[in-house]
């Protein structure tokens, strides 16, 4: 049996190095708010005059903040003075499903796996300004990005809610999940040199 593809969502933004932190957790934990399934305790952060919702998890604030701060690295490494970078995060959510028994290659017994169900892609564009109006056009293209990505997450969530599997367990997170820097960048084809 063929798996379905999960839905992708693309969302851009464009931030400068003193917002991108918090503009990437903003949007990471706006994601969570509506895809995280175990109680949560809500909060909220203004992010350029916006307020976002969060998650009072430390678990995934943990995870979030590395993240963050890996693609924040990856960026600044990268950085031109004349031009912008750019770099991505994905968020994956997964569902635990019971293998079927059969023989396989490498045992193929029973057990779980994980099956990805829906998939989040931040495209994120750094800018650097250099004089005071790139600095005020950048700050009004971010906050453009940033509630046009929020408005965005908010739409999808509400309209897009056939493909979540159903709660199938009594675990705390029914649903494991995924965040990775660069996703297209990273894996065994770029390391052998496939891709």
């Amino acid at each position: 049996m063929e798996q379905r593809r999960p839905p992708e969502y693309i969302l851009e933004v464009f931030a400068d190095p003193t917002c991108v932190k918090d503009i990437v957790k903003g949007i990471l934990h706006t994601i969570f708010f509506h895809r995280y399934f175990p109680s949560i305790r809500p909060s909220s952060i203004e992010v350029l005059d916006l307020t976002l919702p969060t998650i009072t998890d430390v678990e995934l604030e943990t995870l979030i903040d590395t993240r963050t701060t890996t693609l924040i690295r990856q960026l600044s490494s990268t950085t031109s003075p004349n031009s912008s970078v750019r770099g991505q995060i994905a968020v994956q959510f997964f569902e635990k499903k019971r293998r079927k028994g059969g023989l396989g290659w490498f045992g193929g017994g029973k057990g779980e796996e994980e099956i990805c169900w829906e998939v989040w892609m931040l495209e994120i564009t750094l800018a650097t300004p250099r004089t005071e109006a790139e600095r005020a056009k950048v700050r009004k293209a971010m906050e453009m990005t940033l509630q046009k990505t929020a408005m965005k997450i908010v739409t999808i969530v509400n309209r897009d809610r056939d493909h979540i599997p159903p709660i199938t367990t009594s675990e705390t997170n029914p649903f494991p999940y995924q965040i990775t820097i660069n996703p297209r960048l990273e894996g065994w084809g770029q390391r052998i040199g496939i891709f």
